[in-house]
């Protein structure tokens, strides 16, 4: 299930270096105004079995938005387990994030390729410019692996150093959430073996 709502928090904070130029420098300040014309994730998940969430954002209004990010921040989970050198954890496994797949050095096999939209902002995926009348969209492949109920919270940004800013028709932050519920294990499937197809259920079938 999808909320779309006002509140939410800045994608990014401005970092200042010991004399280095400001992030934000090139950055246009401003309200650049977008909608969420799909977001999709399905309500209904199992561990181990692969799904994708979908974001298509459109420019509504009459500037080019310097650089259409997404921010998502409930990907993963603290775990409290004493001893741990990192208690992060995932909920979902990002398989592929959105945009191209990024280019390697060298011949190489990617593991979990992260997508060309990766930037160095944590959980935020940028796609660049994007075009008055235009739509874009971000999608992740993803893995669920924690059951259970979750709820996963996104926000749309105009770029990434805070100073060009998304909003929605009425001037609210476009942001949303999902509430998706991971079951144990994925349900039973066999391959019909007079046509072929994957049909729900196991095999034999009950009688």
């Amino acid at each position: 299930m999808l909320l779309l709502g006002a509140c939410g928090a800045c994608v990014a904070l401005l970092a200042d270096g010991c004399g280095a130029a400001r992030q934000d420098a090139h950055e246009p300040k401003g309200a650049f105004s977008v909608q969420v014309v799909k977001a999709s994730f399905p309500a209904r998940q199992s561990v181990a079995r692969p799904t994708r969430l979908t974001l298509q954002v459109r420019n509504t209004g009459t500037q080019t938005v310097p650089n259409l990010a997404v921010t998502i921040d409930s990907f993963y989970y603290a775990e409290n387990y004493p001893e741990l050198a990192d208690n992060k954890r995932p909920i979902w496994a990002i398989e592929e994030g959105p945009g191209p797949a990024a280019k390697r050095p060298v011949p190489t096999q990617a593991v979990s390729p992260p997508g060309g939209g990766q930037t160095a902002y944590v959980n935020t995926w940028a796609l660049g410019p994007l075009a008055p009348n235009h739509t874009q969209t971000f999608l992740w492949r993803v893995m669920p692996l924690k059951p259970g109920l979750h709820t996963v919270h996104f926000t749309v940004a105009a770029g990434l150093a805070g100073k060009a800013r998304a909003q929605l028709a009425g001037g609210t932050l476009p942001t949303g959430h999902f509430t998706v519920d991971i079951a144990p294990q994925p349900p039973a499937n066999h391959v019909d073996p007079e046509t072929g197809q994957i049909v729900s259920g196991a095999y034999p079938p009950a009688p």
